[in-house]
């Protein structure tokens, strides 16, 4: 049986590879040089509030993050520098305060160990704040963390806000994740209320997936936002929904800092400025992260509560 998944995995993803290749996606800007990155002025306020920090080094913003996937980030086409929603936030981050931006790779398990050896000054890795992480870390927010409720572009579903929206709906998951909690609690609701049940389907395979989608065989995908918003570029599929990634509590990514270092407050001011002058909606926008936009950044907000 095992075998026969496998092979049609396979015969699916070959049928999907015209597609792949025909698809009209937007340019993206992978060049090390990132002329089209959102840039900022010093801001005195920030520096005033950074002076006590220590910093790695001399007029240099040390900051770590991960290159594994765009949006968040990836390595350009000399294959050494990072690129993405995250170095661009740095950029800011680093322009503000009137230092030279200096990005450091780390895996996301190592992110922790990292900053508190004083490896990096800040990290700007998707991090998201949790009650848990606050004893050890500060935390300046820059984006929400959402689900992304995707369809296919042509898709007659109106917008998907709550549970009885997906009655009846065949809707892909990941094991084990928040968004299957999410759905199986939303099921249960709808069928306590005598709705249609939901029929869940899962996917290892991210090309076998698509094609789900875009051939009716599944009516909606639900997942991280930041990576299906990227991915939705091509135009095949479009947004129906949003749900919070720790539903049914907020949830916020943030720049990451060590616990009472004296940083985390210069960044935060640091971001509403971007956020007020329209460089960090540039910043989102340029990697199709408008709808995690927030208001206003945060030092360490309530944060997901502990398991």
């Amino acid at each position: 049986m095992t075998h026969r998944r496998n092979l049609l995995s396979l015969l699916l993803a070959a049928l999907l590879l015209p597609l792949a290749a025909s698809a009209q996606v937007p340019a993206t800007d992978l060049s090390p040089e990132q002329a089209g990155r959102p840039r900022a002025q010093k801001l005195d306020e920030a520096v005033r509030l950074a002076k006590d920090f220590k910093f790695q080094k001399e007029g240099v913003l040390v900051v770590g993050t991960t290159t594994g996937r765009l949006p968040f980030a990836a390595y350009a086409t000399d294959t050494k520098t990072p690129v993405g929603n995250a170095p661009d936030i740095a950029q800011l981050v680093a322009d503000s305060l009137g230092r030279k931006l200096e990005l450091v790779s780390t895996a996301w398990a190592d992110w922790p160990l990292g900053l508190q050896s004083g490896k990096f000054d800040v990290v700007v890795s998707n991090v998201t704040v949790t009650e848990e992480r606050k004893e050890k870390f500060d935390f300046s927010t820059y984006r929400n963390d959402q689900l992304g409720i995707y369809v296919k572009s042509d898709s007659k579903l109106g917008p998907i806000k709550e549970p009885k929206d997906i009655a009846g709906l065949k809707i892909i998951v990941q094991a084990s994740t928040n968004q299957e909690q999410i759905i199986l609690r939303w099921d249960k609701q709808n069928i306590a209320a005598g709705l249609k049940p939901v029929a869940i389907q899962y996917y290892d395979d991210d090309v076998v997936q698509r094609l789900a989608i875009q051939s009716g065989r599944a009516d909606a995908y639900v997942g991280p936002n930041a990576i299906a918003a990227y991915e939705a570029r091509d135009g095949k599929t479009r947004l129906a929904g949003l749900v919070s990634g720790g539903w049914p509590l907020n949830a916020e990514i943030a720049v990451t800092s060590r616990k009472g270092s004296g940083i985390a407050e210069a960044v935060t001011v640091a971001l509403n400025a971007q956020i007020k002058n329209g460089n960090y909606a540039k910043a989102l926008s340029r990697w199709n992260l408008d709808s995690e936009a927030i208001v206003a950044s945060r030092t360490n907000p309530p944060g997901l509560p502990k398991n």
